[in-house]
Formats: structure tokens, C-alpha cells, sequence
């Protein structure tokens, strides 16, 4: 009985690991769980002396200067920690770049996007400001070990940027003619276009030279051309995956209210509604796509 109980609380919570998440990593509700922590927007709102405190905590206790703090408090302060510094630099995060800012960010980008699809101007800005954002999150969350450069920045930004564009105003002209919900659909094609254009092309280093391999035990062996591209083609799956609930779902609730007259009665709701089930839908597809690999 003792065993077990001992076992039981292993199981619910897990010794402190100052290089590992909380969460099995092998198991893909491990990993949800880990991505629900990392992607909540509660995390942007905590105080440079906040994050200070967390950072100083966890080097206190890599350095055995302390021992009489609880795990959980640990964990917070890992949590808060990992939201806010790269896991390869230590430094601290560009604050629209953090994994925590992407609901927030990307439900009004979305949101916009899928509210004025209709007029050349509005899908030129909201293509571009959505492909800006990207490049942010990108160049934030990049690799440790392959740096990338302001030209190849430049390029995969410009390049996104071009297909996204390119796409839209391409299917818009195409659609016209075609039923509505046809229409609302195009600004999740461009994005998926834009995905696999700028993903590969900001980390083509990787893909040219290889990533970095790690054991089990963080050890580098090597770099490995086979594994860059596996990981750059799950991470545009993912973000793809990460889009597609609510830029297809929302357009044919929208097209439904629409139908039946809503927004003639009242057309100042339809950005409003549609960004706040943007950011719904946002809340768990984004840490429930970011799971569907391992890392």
C-alpha cells in the first residue's frame, strides 16, 4: 500500500527536473499539457521582476544555494522562465515572438484576415501584417546551434510574404463567381502557402548543413541533414493544422449568419465575432497541434 501511494503521488507530481517539462514528453497529452503551459496568454502579463525572480530562483537552484523551496514553486518558476528566454540562448524573448503571445496576436491577425478578405487593400495589409508576425515568431524562436542570417531573414520574409499575396488576390479574382463560403476559404489557403514557403526558406541553413542530434542525456553528436527536414516539414504540418479549426470552421458558421441576415442588421459585429472565436478555437489548437510531434 505504501508503494503504491508512493508510486500514485510520483505519477501526479513528478520530481523537479531543471533541463525537462513537467510533462512526459513521450506521450502526446504529456506534451499538450506542456504546450497548454506554454501557450497561456497569462504568461505575457507577468512583470519584468516577475520573470527576474523566476530566472534567479532556478540559477540559485542549479547552483545548490538553496533547498528549502517546494517543488511547485520550482515549477512555477520554470514555467514562468520558459515562457519568457529561449531554451538554447537564455536570452530573453522579443515579447510578440513568445509562444504565449500566439493566441492573443494571432486571433485578431486571423480574426482580420477573414473579415476583410473582399477588397485588394485590406487583403494586402492583413496578408502582409499576418506574414510580419510570422517572421517575428520565426526569427524569435529559431535554432541555437544554425543561426540565421538578416539576408536569408529577408528573403523567406519577402518570399512569404509574395506567395501569400500572390494566392489571395489570385483566388479572390477566381472565386467571384462562386458561392460565398468559397470565398471566406481563400485566406487559409494563402496562409497554407505561405506556411510552406517561409518555414523552409528561414531554416534552408538547417536544411543545407543539418541540426544538431542530442541524446537522451543532452549530449551533441553531430549534425543530420535527415532530421532538419523532418522537423521543418512537421513544424509547417503543425502550423498548418494550427489554423485550419478556425479558418474553416468560422467561415461556415459566419456564411450560416450571414445567410440568415445577422450582419446586414448589425455589420459591426462581424470583426468582433470573429475574432473572439478565433481566439477560442486558438486556445486549444494551439497547444493541442504543437503536441502532434515530438520535439
Amino acid at each position: 500500500i505504501h508503494f503504491y501511494k508512493r508510486y500514485a503521488m510520483t505519477l501526479l507530481h513528478p520530481k523537479f527536473n531543471i533541463s525537462e517539462p513537467r510533462h512526459d514528453q513521450g506521450t502526446y497529452w504529456g506534451r499538450a499539457k506542456h504546450f497548454f503551459v506554454t501557450t497561456n496568454p497569462v504568461n505575457i502579463l507577468a512583470t519584468q521582476e516577475q520573470l527576474e525572480e523566476a530566472k534567479d530562483l532556478l540559477d540559485k537552484f542549479k547552483k545548490g544555494e538553496i533547498k528549502d523551496v517546494s517543488e511547485d514553486e520550482l515549477w512555477k518558476a520554470k514555467q514562468l522562465y520558459d515562457s519568457a528566454y529561449h531554451p538554447d540562448t537564455g536570452e530573453k524573448m522579443f515579447l510578440p515572438g513568445r509562444m504565449a503571445a500566439q493566441v492573443p496576436f494571432n486571433m485578431v491577425i486571423t480574426g482580420c484576415m477573414m473579415t476583410f478578405y473582399k477588397t485588394t487593400p485590406a487583403v494586402v495589409f492583413w496578408q502582409w501584417f499576418n506574414q510580419s508576425f510570422n517572421a517575428v515568431v520565426n526569427y524569435t524562436n529559431r535554432s541555437g546551434d544554425t543561426p540565421i542570417t538578416t539576408q536569408t531573414m529577408g528573403t523567406s520574409y519577402a518570399a512569404a510574404t509574395g506567395g501569400a499575396l500572390a494566392t489571395a488576390l489570385g483566388l479572390n479574382s477566381l472565386v467571384k463567381s462562386l458561392p460565398p463560403l468559397v470565398g471566406r476559404l481563400v485566406p487559409f489557403v494563402a496562409c497554407s502557402a505561405a506556411n510552406c514557403i517561409n518555414i523552409p526558406m528561414m531554416r534552408r541553413l538547417e536544411i543545407e548543413k543539418g541540426t544538431m542530434l542530442e541524446t537522451k542525456e543532452g549530449e551533441k553528436v553531430g549534425l543530420s541533414k535527415v532530421a532538419a527536414r523532418e522537423g521543418i516539414a512537421k513544424v509547417t504540418m503543425s502550423r498548418i493544422a494550427m489554423a485550419m479549426p478556425g479558418m474553416v470552421l468560422i467561415p461556415i458558421v459566419m456564411n450560416k449568419l450571414d445567410a440568415r441576415g445577422l450582419f446586414k442588421r448589425f455589420p459591426r459585429a462581424n470583426a468582433p465575432i470573429q475574432v473572439g472565436l478565433v481566439g477560442i478555437i486558438l486556445t486549444f489548437s494551439t497547444p493541442l497541434c504543437c503536441a502532434i510531434f515530438e520535439q
